[in-house]
């Protein structure tokens, strides 16, 4: 049984760890003022996830991978861009973007910029995925309109409708959000010497927001 002079020194012990824990309040490590986002607005893949070449691949690869990241160098509906990575037969890539992620809003929400001109156009299919491992394809195609967004001429790459390029929305595939783009050779190009196939110029993100800010 505990003497009055032991219970007096349980309370005071008590009070006193009450008083060092702030009576159950937030630590001084919970009340620091959060990270703030780092995020660049980057609306271009930076990075390349992979790369599988097919044949007839070739044309850009002195410039891989930095041929692919940044804004579109379109030449309108009369000349096609020669700042692309030719994919050749059947040939693969994955992008990353590692500052904004593709969401789903109103409308289109990724561009995708081959180098058609007049009516010369060249393939691909374009899939998304969030994670680089579950992926989802668009039913239709990219490769098949104009390019006309450059740094040269200051057309803004992510507004679709003066950009040029091919259009995509997340909505119909059912997809909310999307960092990993791939852009596979459709097998139905010209095909020969090193620049076979679907010639990638850029991806521009239209609806996106910073990955620094997923869940």
């Amino acid at each position: 049984m505990k003497t009055h002079g032991t219970l007096a020194r349980w309370s005071a012990c008590l009070v006193i760890s009450l008083l060092a824990a702030g009576c159950g309040g937030p630590s001084e490590e919970e009340t620091q003022d959060p990270v703030a986002c780092a995020s660049e607005n980057n609306p271009f893949a930076d990075k390349v996830a992979s790369f599988k070449p097919g044949d007839s691949a070739g044309f850009g690869q002195d410039g891989y991978p930095s041929i692919v990241f940044g804004p579109p160098h379109g030449g309108g509906s009369g000349m096609g861009s020669m700042d692309v990575l030719s994919l050749g037969l059947r040939g693969e890539i994955v992008l990353e973007l590692t500052d904004m992620g593709v969401v789903d809003g109103p409308g289109v929400d990724l561009l995708v910029f081959e180098n058609s001109f007049g009516s010369f156009a060249e393939t691909g299919f374009v899939a998304v995925s969030e994670d680089g491992r579950t992926w989802h394809e668009f039913p239709d195609r990219a490769g098949v309109k104009h390019v006309f967004s450059s740094p040269e001429n200051g057309i803004s790459p992510t507004d679709p409708s003066v950009a040029g390029g091919d259009g995509f929305d997340l909505a119909t595939l059912g997809v909310a959000r999307a960092r990993f783009v791939r852009i596979r050779d459709s097998g139905e190009n010209s095909y020969g010497s090193t620049s076979g196939g679907f010639d990638l110029d850029a991806i521009s993100v239209v609806n996106g927001s910073p990955l620094c800010e997923w869940k």
